[in-house]
């Protein structure tokens, strides 16, 4: 685990895109690479097709490149594997286990997230029992995750107001749909295609670190008149 996080949970959240062929999960280290390059605060290591020593290989390789950039990694789904490699966190979903459970297995320095879906009562207990941050989604349409929970730009204001801890949106983000989804709560932006399907994945993390940006500006400017 990281000794201090770099930076704090604002801003481009990568998440892996399946990849289950050894010399594909090369390449897909090298773009991770570039999206940390770019401006990425976050990388999420999911893959849910790879069988379980495949899983852990990739993890740990994963792991290895976000070291060499300071950058932290969390687990998908799986408390125990975070915590055998040394990774610096844990996100869950509805189906992977308790919040407060995996807090007290990977510590208090440990990252851990919650998928909420569109479910505010579920974010404020996970809150409760120590999440890190919270996860709010899909908000448009995913290749990802066809069939997700939608989830509207009302309950991130929501949330906003209600919630003392980092929030992410997840599902179809764009680099063009990013800003009105900071402009209404989010701290960081959760992506998969838009990131790893683009030509230069530099380019887009470096498209997405200007929407935060370009979010802190006006109150910048205001703090400085005063």
């Amino acid at each position: 685990m990281l000794p201090d996080l770099p930076q704090p949970l604002r801003g481009l959240y990568a998440l892996t895109p399946d990849v289950a062929r050894e010399g594909a999960f090369h390449t897909l280290i090298g773009r991770v690479e570039e999206a940390i390059r770019g401006g990425a605060c976050l990388v999420q290591y999911r893959n849910k097709s790879a069988a379980a020593g495949a899983r852990e290989a990739q993890a740990r390789a994963l792991l290895e490149a976000c070291r060499h950039h300071r950058c932290p990694l969390v687990i998908n789904d799986d408390p125990e594997l975070a915590l055998r490699i040394g990774a610096d966190g844990v996100h869950l979903g509805r189906e992977d286990g308790d919040i407060a459970r995996a807090r007290r297995a990977l510590g208090p320095r440990a990252i851990v997230g919650a998928s909420c879906y569109d479910d505010l009562g579920r974010a404020a207990a996970a809150e409760r029992d120590g999440a890190s941050y919270v996860a709010f989604g899909a908000f448009f349409p995913s290749p990802t995750k066809p069939a997700a929970v939608r989830a509207g730009l009302a309950l991130l204001r929501e949330a906003r107001a209600r919630l003392h801890l980092p929030i992410a949106a997840i599902g179809g983000i764009t680099a063009d749909t990013g800003a009105g989804l900071i402009r209404a709560g989010a701290d960081l932006l959760a992506v998969v295609s838009d990131l790893f399907d683009a030509p230069d994945v530099g380019a887009r993390a470096r498209a997405y670190s200007t929407l935060f940006v370009a979010a802190l500006a006006p109150a910048e400017v205001h703090h400085e008149s005063q």
